[in-house]
């Protein structure tokens, strides 16, 4: 990866004029002008020694140029100490010819080195079908396990089941159409019409079973997702893990009675308050469960890294389970990501949803007008911590004004483009010297958004934000469109031609790839 490449080069510019640094900082400009690559080190050295920043500044300026005379076009010194470095044209040809080398590993780093991960996500509870707000979850889990997947993790995809409790039980009086139904609408009338039990949990046992397979798993194939595990929380309760998990904590003294009622001393664990694990009626928590479940993920799986998707509604539930694993001494990182809710725009309203009174827009509605991609797109762009409002109107249009047609347009372009040369999965030999006819503003830039691939993939590892993919597919298509508008590709200078169709062979490797991490096709003509 260029940046960590130009990171060591730091290091060992500081060596030279005498200080030590584990860590430097370095980021991606945005701005053109404060060139490629930028760091505020000499502010930070500046601060911790009490020495002028703008005079270490010009001492790594003078190191740098000196050893990498051909590394760098200039270096400025901007404020008070900001280095920004711009690259010569030279290294951009040669991310070029790395990433026709590489193809789809280019993007590919070892942030993970084989470590075990799970994404759980989704897993709503299957007392009704998917709705738009409960699946938010699905591109979101899917995508970052499949970047996690992309920087060296092993990964699993989960989800939990909760068919066990009261939430079945009411499931079960709903079908059965006893009084005060907790859940409504027209799935119910149709499952009640299948149920011969006439006990609400067996009847509520039943029918989560029906939700599940026949509108739970179809959904969520619809959406391109295949799950390593689902994970039945009844089937935790049943072998005794819950159980046994009681008695861990009974052992260690973590267990006390109150108001015929057990509570976890959670607040021994960093949590704000003592949490209940059985109810006074003897019922067992989802916490109980949730604890259990994830004994079994650190403990039997072995898992080095939990990520649990859940709804915002659940930010409150997330200390308790925190407290329970480090009661138990689980080894591995517990991680949680929250999604705020989803409203669906159609014609400019806003459309309402409530699935207990059985007035809610399911997922399978809007999969069915939109299509996959434009779903797995939108859900994407958004930062999870945001409300989602997806526009049914605008995932419909085939225009520019449309990403995801925006993005897939660029690809079709390309695959045009290469066909007419008889290059649709063909790769030409390239050497560093063809791309030396590639100096175009254009051409280096769309060079330069390509480099930033692997960074892309290592931030996501790091801090879950899959808003970052479609952005930056959106970029790199933008990038390719401006290019192709200003470079003509077939031209009759055959060496500007060859080196032209290696940057649109290599735009065409990224775009595929992103397109494929977010579980969007990447078709050859629209």
């Amino acid at each position: 990866m260029l940046k960590h490449a130009l990171k060591k080069i730091l290091k060992k510019a500081l060596k030279e004029i005498g200080i030590s640094k584990k860590e430097v900082s370095l980021v991606s400009s945005q701005n053109p002008n404060f060139g490629d690559y930028s760091t505020n080190l000499a502010l930070e050295i500046g601060r911790e020694k009490n020495l002028s920043p703008k005079k270490i500044a010009q001492s790594i300026q003078l190191s740098l140029l000196r050893s990498n005379p051909f590394l760098f076009e200039k270096i400025e010194i901007g404020g008070e100490g900001f280095l920004n470095f711009f690259l010569s044209q030279n290294v951009w040809h040669k991310i070029l010819k790395e990433i026709l080398t590489k193809k789809e590993d280019f993007g590919r780093v070892n942030l993970g080195r084989g470590k075990k991960v799970q994404v759980e996500f989704i897993s709503a509870n299957p007392t009704g079908p998917l709705t738009v707000g409960n699946a938010r979850g699905g591109p979101v889990g899917d995508t970052l396990a499949n970047v996690l997947k992309k920087a060296g993790y092993q990964v699993e995809k989960a989800y939990y089941i909760n068919d066990y409790g009261r939430q079945i039980l009411e499931l079960g009086r709903s079908v059965l159409n006893q009084k005060n139904a907790h859940y409504k609408g027209e799935y119910i009338k149709e499952i009640s019409k299948r149920i011969k039990e006439k006990d609400p949990m067996k009847a509520g046992e039943r029918a989560a079973k029906i939700i599940l397979q026949e509108m739970i798993k179809p959904t969520v194939k619809k959406l391109g997702i295949k799950y390593d595990e689902w994970f039945s929380e009844k089937k935790l309760h049943l072998s005794g893990e819950v159980d046994k998990v009681l008695e861990i904590l009974k052992r260690k003294n973590l267990i006390y009675q109150k108001d015929k009622a057990l509570w976890f001393k959670s607040s021994q664990f960093n949590d704000k308050r003592d949490r209940v694990l059985v109810k006074s009626d003897g019922s067992k928590t989802y916490l109980a469960g949730d604890i259990a479940y994830h004994r079994y993920k650190f403990e039997v799986k072995k898992f080095d890294k939990v990520i649990n998707i859940w709804g915002a509604d659940h930010y409150d539930d997330a200390p308790g389970l925190k407290a329970g694993v480090k009661a138990l001494g689980c080894k591995g990182e517990l991680h949680f990501l929250f999604l705020q809710f989803v409203t669906i725009i159609e014609k400019g309203k806003k459309k309402k949803m409530s699935k207990r009174e059985g007035i809610y827009v399911s997922m399978d509605e809007v999969l069915n007008e939109v299509g996959k991609d434009a779903v797995r797109f939108f859900f994407l762009e958004k930062s999870p911590f945001s409300h989602l409002s997806f526009d049914l109107d605008l995932a419909k249009e085939a225009s520019e004004k449309n990403p995801v047609y925006y993005i897939q347009y660029a690809h079709a372009r390309i695959s045009s483009i290469l066909k007419k040369r008889k290059l649709k999965n063909k790769l030409q030999k390239f050497s560093l010297s063809d791309f030396k006819v590639l100096t175009h503003p254009s051409e280096i830039s769309l060079i330069k958004k390509l480099n930033l691939y692997p960074e892309i993939i290592e931030e996501i590892s790091r801090d879950y934000q899959v808003q970052r993919l479609p952005r930056y597919a959106l970029e790199v298509a933008r990038a390719f469109h401006q290019f192709y508008h200003d470079c003509y590709v077939l031209t009759s200078d055959i060496p500007l031609q060859k080196a032209r169709l290696g940057l649109v062979f290599a735009t065409k490797i990224i775009l595929k790839d992103l397109l494929s991490l977010m579980g969007i096709s990447a078709p050859s003509v629209m």
